[in-house]
């Protein structure tokens, strides 16, 4: 199993969805696993569950809400059958240190610093990473509508006191309309084809990153069967 961490204090609840459905539609199998302190996948994705832990799945997704590590949700499993183990892929969402040290985050296959240019995500996105003693490498995941070179160099200066190697690559997200989220999460459905053109090639290329065993092809085709479905 591909195990993909997305760190930041932006939000990365419908970013990850997008994510997943393309991945999906591939024929893999996706866990979802929210740690955030705000939790926003247990209020967006619906389910009748009433534990505070727990699994549900959501239009092929199966999203593990309210787990601090692996373990937890090993424990889980293990407790409902019912409860898919074979995935192939791991999307987590993370927006603490607390959550950052209590997953082995070294064994994490790839990570994803996701954040826009306001300096509340920017400044509380990189104080996770403050207990950090050994360098961490991280592909910047940036929200802008201009993406500026003084932007970039103002992340990279403002990251420059702590454990961080940057990846070469980076995915560049225009801003999305809130309308469009809206709307999506009131009819609880995964609307990619009324986003921008530029917002859902970049979730192709996120995919392609994260599933770089995979023709860009199959990739691509995934992301327009998922664009008819929403």
């Amino acid at each position: 199993m591909k195990t993909i961490a997305l760190i930041g204090a932006y939000e990365k609840t419908d970013l990850i969805l997008g994510i997943a459905k393309i991945i999906t539609l591939t024929g893999r199998k996706v866990l979802f696993v929210d740690t955030t302190i705000t939790q926003k996948a247990k209020y967006i994705v619906p389910t009748i569950a009433q534990t505070k832990s727990y699994i549900t799945e959501f239009e092929g997704i199966d999203v593990a809400v309210g787990f601090k590590d692996f373990k937890e949700i090993n424990d889980y499993v293990e407790q409902y059958d019912a409860v898919r183990t074979d995935y192939d892929v791991a999307l987590i969402d993370i927006d603490s240190m607390e959550s950052l040290s209590q997953l082995n985050i070294r064994s994490i296959e790839k990570k994803f610093f996701v954040t826009s240019f306001d300096v509340y995500s920017l400044k509380r996105g990189l104080e996770i990473f403050t207990e950090l003693k050994e360098p961490i490498k991280l592909t910047k995941v940036l929200f802008s509508n201009k993406l500026l070179e003084e932007e970039n160099q103002y992340l990279e200066y403002l990251a420059s006191q702590y454990q961080i190697e940057w990846d070469e690559y980076a995915v560049g997200f225009p801003l999305a309309d809130e309308n469009i989220i809206i709307e999506s999460h009131a009819v609880c459905k995964i609307r990619l084809k009324r986003l921008s053109e530029q917002y859902k090639l970049s979730l192709e290329y996120m995919v392609q990153y994260i599933l770089d065993d995979v023709p860009e092809k199959e990739i691509s085709r995934a992301r327009l069967n998922a664009e008819r479905e929403g």
